[in-house]
This record gives structure tokens, sequence and C-alpha cells, in this order.
């Protein structure tokens, strides 16, 4: 992107506007007066005009900043043009290190390109390093909303600070979550660990209270083509705490599968089926929409994974465990037989070490990064639970088959039962008891036991303070995790949803703070759980801990809302895997 000079001289400007004498000459004058000049930057960027035949544009869906480096940034925005408009617009935009644009420190032109759904991204260089910094964009005499964002810092860093965020169904409520977190200004950048968007139709996924909160699903139907997933991905963007969140700090994002359909793997999804045509053109459908409509900067499109460095205390590794590696996901339902659950041939296919859930070529490049950083705190941004959440096959039984096994509750009471009175036991509860501990989400990395060795086995190895951030479950939980042989790696803090509904509609009648303590009681490494609130995480790190507060909100059913911290843990620096509260 060619760069404007920061202080083009009055009287080059007034000479190239000589041999204009009309209407049109005298506005070319007023925007390159406004454009070109720092020293007369107070004119106001809304007085430059688009000439009277200049098509009507908005900025309806905000602007945005991410991939945040030492000394560039990526900025986003989308031009709105007049229906039926199908070529590029002209866009400038402009940086500053003060919310009045009067010290302008970088600024060039891009084009909303109609064939990349008139959005613009550009990456704007040259910036310092851990520097707060303005940012907005012009199109036609229109200027956008002005915004915030941060480049990293290098060198000793005393604190990075991050807000964590996962499943924001819009449907399901509205984002009173993103409203919350947009009001801070303590924030270094905010992470995303996708289901930024859903695939569903109106009327599917968490969609019962869309029609009163005005936010059904557009377009109606389920989205498949590059159409579709432009529209949702604006829809998404429409909404104002969304913008606010983006026009408050850079964000770092990864896709999980909704951003393409539930549960994908690399070669399909759950909510894929052969009448919807091919899934590998669904899949690049997705991913161009994604990367028009986010700001990211990636070299390919199906390659999101990528690192930050902040300073010598973080290092954070957004990976995707989702998609381009990814083997399809176990299905309890082939294990269970005639004669019951077969325990042999689950575990056989569950620690199967050709299962990938990153692939080789993700694994390899994750294995360098780590290798060849020196921060305190080796971050994963990524999707799915890392920790091991083992629970009691009866316990899976009943939420698979209703009826067939046991609830949480009563499970926690046949255990409790058990250790104070263990002579009263019947044959059939010593049954009961004596069934194994299996996963309950095998969409987690807990159905792809190897491929999680290896990462654990890694940062043991190297010796890494190891924190994993995840999201997709809507649940909040935190965890220590230990290899196979039970050594302790590091730590996984799991943010809850922004929407998206928790166990609090899939198990409405266990009361969920007894349910907490009962999983608590019954998952060793689980040392904290909300299976019922909206909210997001803020993560802080410094040299000697990183600490998770988790962050809820009242209500996503009203735009008034109260948000309150609940619960901080925190983990040592030189102490994998050593969960306290904070």
């Amino acid at each position: 992107m060619n760069h404007h000079p920061l202080a083009r001289p009055l009287h080059n400007l007034l000479r190239d506007a000589a041999p204009q004498a009309n209407d049109q000459g005298r506005r070319r004058f007023v925007r390159q007066l406004a454009w070109g000049a720092g020293a007369v930057a107070a004119l106001p960027l809304a007085a430059c005009g688009g000439g009277d035949d200049a098509p009507e544009v908005r900025f309806a869906h905000g602007v945005a900043s991410g991939d945040p480096l030492a000394d560039r940034v990526i900025l986003w925005t989308r031009v709105t043009p007049p229906a039926g408009h199908q070529t590029d617009i002209p866009v400038q935009w402009e940086v500053a290190s003060d919310a009045a644009f009067a010290t302008i420190v970088a600024r060039g032109d891009a084009s909303a390109a109609a064939a990349r759904d008139f959005t613009v991204k550009v990456d704007a260089t040259g910036l310092q390093p851990a520097t707060a910094y303005h940012f907005r964009f012009r199109a036609y005499g229109t200027v956008s909303p002005t915004a915030r964002t941060r480049t990293l810092p290098t060198g000793s860093v005393a604190q990075v600070k991050l807000a964590v965020f996962s499943c924001a169904n819009y449907p399901a409520g509205y984002f009173n979550v993103y409203a919350d977190a947009a009001r801070r200004n303590d924030l270094d950048a905010t992470v995303h660990l996708g289901d930024y968007i859903y695939e569903y139709a109106q009327g599917g996924y968490a969609s019962a209270n869309a029609a009163a909160l005005g936010r059904l699903s557009q377009p109606a139907t389920e989205i498949l083509s590059l159409t579709d997933y432009r529209q949702r991905h604006a829809q998404y963007k429409s909404d104002p705490d969304l913008q606010a969140l983006h026009a408050a700090a850079p964000m770092i994002a990864v896709w999980d599968d909704h951003e393409i359909a539930n549960d994908t793997w690399a070669g399909g999804a759950e909510n894929h089926q052969a009448n919807e045509g091919s899934f590998a053109t669904r899949k690049a459908a997705a991913m161009q929409a994604y990367h028009e409509w986010m700001p990211t900067r990636t070299a390919k499109p199906d390659q999101i994974y990528r690192s930050f460095a902040f300073g010598n205390l973080v290092a954070l590794h957004m990976l995707d465990t989702r998609v381009i590696g990814r083997d399809e996901q176990l299905d309890y339902a082939a294990f269970f037989k005639a004669g019951g659950f077969d325990a042999a041939g689950f575990t056989a296919a569950v620690g199967n070490p050709a299962r990938q859930l990153m692939g080789t070529a993700q694994t390899q490049w994750l294995q360098q990064q780590m290798a060849g950083s020196g921060a305190t705190w080796q971050m994963l941004g990524q999707q799915v639970l890392m920790g091991r959440m083992n629970i009691p096959a009866p316990i899976l039984i009943e939420t698979l088959q209703p009826g067939a096994g046991m609830t949480v509750s009563q499970y926690a009471a046949l255990v409790a039962k058990a250790r104070t009175a263990p002579a009263t036991l019947t044959t059939a509860e010593k049954a009961i008891l004596a069934q194994p501990s299996i996963p309950y989400n095998l969409d987690a990395w807990d159905g792809y036991q190897a491929a999680r060795e290896t990462v654990l086995g890694m940062s043991r190895q190297l010796g890494k303070n190891l924190v994993v951030l995840a999201g997709d479950t809507h649940n909040a939980w935190a965890s220590e995790l230990q290899d196979m042989n039970g050594n302790a790696v590091g730590v996984e803090f799991a943010t809850s949803s922004v929407t998206s509904p928790g166990f609090e509609e899939y198990l409405p009648k266990e009361n969920p703070a007894q349910l907490a303590g009962a999983l608590q009681q019954l998952i060793q490494p689980l040392k904290y759980c909300d299976t019922s609130r909206r909210g997001y995480m803020v993560v802080t790190a410094t040299a000697s801990e990183c600490r998770a507060d988790w962050v809820y909100v009242n209500t996503i059913t009203s735009r008034q809302f109260t948000a309150s911290t609940a619960a901080s843990l925190s983990v040592r620096a030189g102490a994998p895997g050593k969960l306290a509260k904070a």
C-alpha cells in the first residue's frame, strides 16, 4: 500500500488544484487538503466531498482491526454500496496517534472490490510497538466510524491482557458479552476462538426467542453458497455490540465448525448432506467469506494457524483443530453393541496413533514455534477442550439414551453412598459403579488422544509454561493438563459462550451449582466449571503468573444487563499444571 506524505507542502496542493476551475476541481482541492497534509488535519474528514455523481455509500458494518504485530495491523471495513452497484469503490484510510486525528501517522488508498463483497483489508505498516492508534476510512465523501487498535509490544513486557470469546449465535440473544468487553480500556487484544457465526436456517439451533428479539437469521435458509455466507457475516456485523467490540481493540481470531457447518472435519461435516452439493465447494465458500469479512492476515485461505509474539512474555499460537488436518469424529453409537458398550474396541479406536486433529504440517509448525520462542508463556488459542473430561459411562449413556443410565446428580449420590455406607450397596449399584469413565465429547481432544499426547509431550520436553485457551462447549472450564503418565504439563482455561446455550438447556433437571460440584468431584483434572451462564474470559499474563477471570452477564434477552466476575484461577510460572484460586 502506498502511503501519502505526512505533510505535503501547501503550495504543491494549490499547484495541483489550479488547473481545475470548476466545482469538481475545488472539491478535489478540498479532498487533497484534508487528506494530504497533517498540518491542516483539523479540517473535518466529513468535509471531504465525493462529487455530484458519486454514489451514496455507507459503512453499515463498522470497522475492525486484527492480527496486530509490532509494526503493523490489519484494518478492515465494508463499504455498503447502493442497490445494484457493481463496480469497485475507491477508499482512503488513515491512522492517527490521537482520537481527534490531529496527528496522522499513516494513510493510503485501497479499493472496496465488488469481487470481495465490497470489503476492504489494509495492512497498515510502519507503526510503533506497544502503541495505541485510531483509524478510519472514507469513500465518496462518507466517513466511517472511528476505532482503536494497538500494536504488539517487543522486548521486556510486564503484562498482557486478553479478552477471550467463543460461540455467538445471533438468534439466541443479544451480544451483551461483547458489549461489556467493549467498555473495557485495558485490553491488549481480543481473541475469538470460533463460532463467530452459525450456519443454521431460521428456526434452527437456539432460535426460540429470535422473532421476539428481532434476530431472525438471514438468509432464512441454511447457508451453503458464497452469497449465503456473505449475507450471514453481514448480519452478524450489523450488530452494534459486535461493532463496538471490534472498534475497541484488535481481534485475533480463528474459525471453529459453525463458520462452515456443525462438527466440521477435513472432509465433511455432521451438518452437510449429499443433497447440499460438494462439501469442498461449501468449505471454500465459507473460508472465502470468512477472510473477506474478518481482519485476518493469512497467506493461504485454508491455513489460519499463526503466531503472535507479545515481547518476552507471551507467545500466542492460534491453531486450527477443526478443518485443515482433522480426521472424522468417532461416534459412540458405533460402540454400543447388543451385549453393551464395546470398551476394548472404543479404547483401540480413540487411542489410534494415526488419528489426526491438527495434521502433520501444523503439528511440526507448532513444534518449531514453541522451540524457537523464549516467551515465558506458550499460549495455544484453539477451539476444543484439551482437558481430560472422562465421565462415568452411566452418565453418558443417560445423555445418549434417556432412561437407560443415570443423571449426574443420581450418580453423585451413588458415589456418596459408596463412601459413607458401602455395605448397603446393591449388586446392581456395584455394577453401575464398576463401569468405566469415558470421554463425554469425542469432538474434542478426548477423541484424538494420540494427537493430544504429541502436543503435551512437546511442551514438556521443551520445558514450557503451557496455557491452552478453548471454547466450543458453551460452558466454562478450568483444567490441569496431564499426559497419559500423569505428568503435569500445563493448564487449560475455557470460556463460556457469548449466546449459545450450555448444559442448562441439555440437562434442565440439574441444578447448575450442584452439577458443577458433581462434575468437579467426578473429573479429577477439572478444577472449575460453570454450565449455565453466558460470558467471556479475561486472561492476564505477568512474569510470575497467568490468571483467568470468568466474566458473566445476567441476561442475553434484554439489552439492559449487568456483568460480574464470578471466578478467578491462576497458574504460577515454573509450576505447570497446578491451578489455584487467584
